[in-house]
């Protein structure tokens, strides 16, 4: 293993399709966007996304330590990016609530920085209740005071948004939706999160 390999700060990125970047035609997704502007001074990042389709937080609370035990280096940065998985199941907002604040305190406890991406509008579930979930999200990171990414409240009327997803499934953004979660993303206290410098 190269000493730049061992140097370059590792972010793993837990959540549904979406962290892969299902439906981009270009397959960067808004993590692969966010990660090509955020490369440090001469500093290596190793950008580490772990999908799976559809995933309930149910599911990501169960298998997000054992994946990241294998991956984590000296420094690590931990992204979870729930979708809406927990609405497609029927999972009740007091267990979706539940399963994060397991992820964000078993984080703490390992001593891992952690952000929270909030999952996007989509036109195929009740807005009310993707707003609710999103709701439950920021407020079980705001007591933890993890930083919370909202993008349901931006995006919901956003013409654009509304667009990219007609044009496809109605749940799966394309090249414009993705490139709006990562700027998202990036506008939201991400390079001080990470530690590294914004550019220019």
């Amino acid at each position: 293993m190269t000493d730049l390999l061992e140097e370059a700060r590792r972010l793993v990125v837990v959540g549904d399709e979406l962290v892969a970047g299902f439906g981009d035609p270009r397959a960067l997704g808004w993590v692969g966007r966010v990660a090509a502007r955020s490369q440090g001074d001469g500093e290596g990042l190793l950008t580490l996304p772990l999908a799976v389709p559809g995933e309930t937080t149910t599911a990501l609370a169960a298998r997000w330590e054992r994946e990241l035990s294998s991956r984590r280096g000296e420094r690590t940065w931990l992204v979870v990016a729930p979708g809406a998985g927990d609405l497609v199941a029927g999972t009740s907002m007091a267990r979706s609530r539940l399963n994060l604040a397991n992820v964000l305190d078993a984080a703490a406890s390992a001593q891992l920085p952690v952000l929270v991406v909030g999952a996007p509008p989509r036109s195929d579930l009740p807005r009310a209740a993707q707003r609710e979930l999103s709701e439950a999200f920021a407020d079980v990171c705001g007591r933890r005071r993890v930083p919370y990414v909202e993008t349901f409240a931006p995006l919901v009327d956003h013409e654009q948004w509304a667009a990219d997803l007609a044009a496809g499934d109605g749940v799966h953004p394309g090249q414009a939706g993705y490139g709006l979660l990562a700027w998202l993303v990036l506008h939201h206290g991400w390079y001080s999160w990470l530690g590294v410098p914004a550019p220019a």
